[in-house]
């Protein structure tokens, strides 16, 4: 019991990794041209705020310009709350193309089972080093399947983003 007090309290907390994971989304696996580190309850309802929120968005050059891609993240160090993270990421898909699950690498005996549940429900797996906001290491095990959105919730999220949502516009 101690040893597990003492591990929590040396485990960045979950914030710190926000902005590094939107920065992980943009360039390393470019699935984002922005995304923006969100969390909280900025939704202001009980289906939960991404913790990282991205849009890609075709270059103005492009000759065909799809519609603007919605990328959401759930960010979780607990490995107490993978199932709780889980559901998250499902509601995500409501509003989001794509959605990613990102979760310690030392959740070892959980992976199999979420890597298979990610890849059912077409959601993203992320592996990430808790022990280092500073330098992560996300390692990706599943790529998010893209999925048409209820375009509604879409439009509704973003209006309650209000001045947020010009961060990625």
């Amino acid at each position: 019991e101690a040893v597990k007090e003492i591990k929590k309290s040396i485990t960045p907390d979950e914030e710190s990794f926000y902005s590094s994971f939107a920065e992980y989304l943009e360039s390393d696996l470019e699935e984002c041209t922005k995304a923006i580190p969100l969390g909280g309850n900025k939704f202001g309802d009980k289906w939960g705020t991404p913790d990282v929120l991205g849009i890609y968005k075709f270059s103005e050059t492009d000759p065909i310009r799809p519609p603007i891609e919605m990328i959401s993240a759930e960010i979780k160090t607990d490995t107490n709350q993978l199932i709780t993270a889980f559901g998250q990421a499902c509601s995500y898909k409501l509003f989001s193309h794509k959605v990613y699950l990102v979760v310690p690498k030392d959740a070892e005996r959980d992976i199999g089972r979420l890597e298979s549940l990610c890849s059912r429900f077409g959601i993203g797996l992320i592996l990430f080093d808790r022990s280092n906001s500073k330098s992560p290491d996300f390692e990706i095990r599943t790529r998010a399947i893209k999925s048409e959105p209820d375009y509604f919730y879409v439009n509704d999220y973003l209006r309650k983003l209000g001045e947020e949502s010009k961060k990625l516009f």
